[in-house]
């Protein structure tokens, strides 16, 4: 009986360990909509002309957008990436961005607020590049790809 009652005890603590904190924001992520607020100006940055994806896992986010045209209509053409590593406490996202192709943005941090519901991420924050003028709001929906 003292051995049956270990075991319970046992698989209660290792089933507690692995429900414990499960990160909702790690995935792969497309986005779906994107507006800037700047000054009294609200607009959409949302572009159905490219897909952009974000890759969030444990410590790192990398976000890629290219254009669906395959580079091959100049007036269209676009591709940009970045990264870095990431915190998260509570609702709060912090991107330290360390790589992007414009490279005036690099070693920037730009804090979010995060909502996870169900299969959408949204997040929403500033950002903020003083040696390029930049200074907006941002609102992100993105999706789960799956």
């Amino acid at each position: 009986m003292k051995k049956a009652i270990s075991v319970l005890i046992l698989i209660s603590t290792i089933s507690a360990c692995n429900s414990e904190k499960k990160n909702p924001i790690i995935g792969t992520w497309r986005l779906v909509s994107a507006e800037t607020t700047d000054k009294d100006s609200t607009f959409s940055t949302f572009n159905a002309n490219t897909k952009m994806i974000k890759i969030i896992n444990e410590t790192h986010f990398a976000f890629l957008n290219h254009d669906l045209k395959n580079g091959k209509d100049s007036t269209t053409a676009l591709y940009f990436a970045g990264g870095g590593k990431y915190t998260l406490k509570d609702s709060i996202y912090t991107e330290n961005l360390e790589y992007f192709n414009n490279r005036d943005w690099e070693n920037n941090k730009f804090e979010f607020i995060v909502k996870v519901q169900n299969d959408t991420l949204i997040q929403k924050g500033i950002e903020k590049v003083e040696k390029l003028g930049v200074d907006h709001i941002i609102i992100e929906k993105y999706v789960r790809e799956k």
